[in-house]
């Protein structure tokens, strides 16, 4: 029973470290083969693109984590940001810290192929989210 319980949680630790995927600079096309080939617990929402966003939504079963794939007028992702359940949130914490520099007070810096990124999570009412975007 406790080397299914290990198991288990490994699994989801592992599937959910591979949800802060930076994909910014990916096309459409490839944000979608993406998720279809390495977020299988992810299920696709819709594709919004009207005169203020374009994005690709992505949600969870249990709906604690969306995932939002804002593209530009090429269709290019620029940004990403993943929306998250409360309960969530010092899960996350930790993982931002051990994968990117601390910046200040829910600030992270990442530096991928010769860009830097910054990481900003922002707390709302009933949910917390995190933003990754390219530095210009």
């Amino acid at each position: 029973m406790k080397t299914i319980l290990v198991s288990v949680i490994i699994g989801f630790l592992v599937s959910f470290n591979l949800n802060g995927q930076n994909l910014i600079g990916y096309s459409e096309k490839d944000v979608r083969q993406y998720m279809a080939d390495n977020q299988k617990e992810m299920t696709f929402q819709n594709f919004i693109n009207n005169s203020t966003f374009k994005y690709l939504k992505y949600s969870n079963k249990d709906e604690t984590l969306t995932l939002l794939f804002f593209l530009n007028e090429q269709s290019v992702c620029k940004s990403v940001r993943r929306v998250c359940d409360k309960s969530l949130r010092a899960q996350e914490i930790k993982e931002l810290d051990s994968k990117y520099k601390k910046k200040g007070n829910n600030l992270w810096a990442e530096t991928k192929n010769g860009k830097n990124y910054l990481i900003e999570l922002k707390e709302e009412e009933w949910s917390f989210n995190i933003t990754i975007k390219l530095i210009e």
